[in-house]
């Protein structure tokens, strides 16, 4: 059986892997384990390159016994132009023993400064923050909705978040596959 392991044992991670696996072939008789592993970058990582590299280190501790393992992460980057200084991104690193495939979601501003302020110059998580700001009593808010569900209202939750970045590292996987 094909196993793909996700270096993180976050349900809204691993459900985002087992529902996306689910629209590829070459995948959809997986087996989904989620794995604890660490990122080994801050908790709330500040910019692009750190983000990606804690993607790539869950992708890679979770790397044993499977075909493919895939890390998950989640982290602010500096964005010229933008109201804060700073965007959320997600990016995804699949695993395959020898290389990564790397993808990237969509990124989104924080509509309020001061959250996006206690996060880059406070040192705190995004559900730090949140909480700081009286915006939710949730002490898992990553593991649910996520900021982007609370600020969209629900139009766009963690889970459709973190699939954007799924489909865009698949993307190398299904050309091999399609060869």
């Amino acid at each position: 059986m094909l196993i793909i392991h996700v270096g993180s044992q976050n349900k809204v991670k691993v459900g985002a892997v087992a529902e996306i696996i689910q629209e590829y072939p070459h995948l959809a008789s997986a087996g989904v384990q989620g794995v604890e592993v660490a990122s080994g970058v801050s908790d709330e990582p500040l910019s692009l390159d750190e983000t990606i590299q804690g993607a790539m280190n869950r992708a890679r501790a979770a790397f044993h016994d499977c075909m493919y393992s895939i890390g998950l992460e989640s982290g602010m980057m500096a964005v010229p132009h933008t109201k804060t200084g700073y965007m959320d991104i997600c990016a995804c690193a699949i695993y395959d023993g020898r290389e990564f495939h790397l993808g990237l979601s969509s990124a989104w501003e924080f509509p309020d400064a001061s959250i996006a302020e206690s996060i880059t110059k406070g040192g705190l998580t995004i559900n730090q923050a949140m909480h700081k700001a009286g915006l939710t009593d949730s002490k898992h808010i990553g593991s649910e909705g996520g900021a982007i569900g609370f600020f969209t209202k629900g139009r766009m939750d963690r889970k459709a978040y973190t699939k954007q970045a799924l489909r865009t590292a698949l993307i190398h996987l299904e050309q091999e596959f399609g060869k």
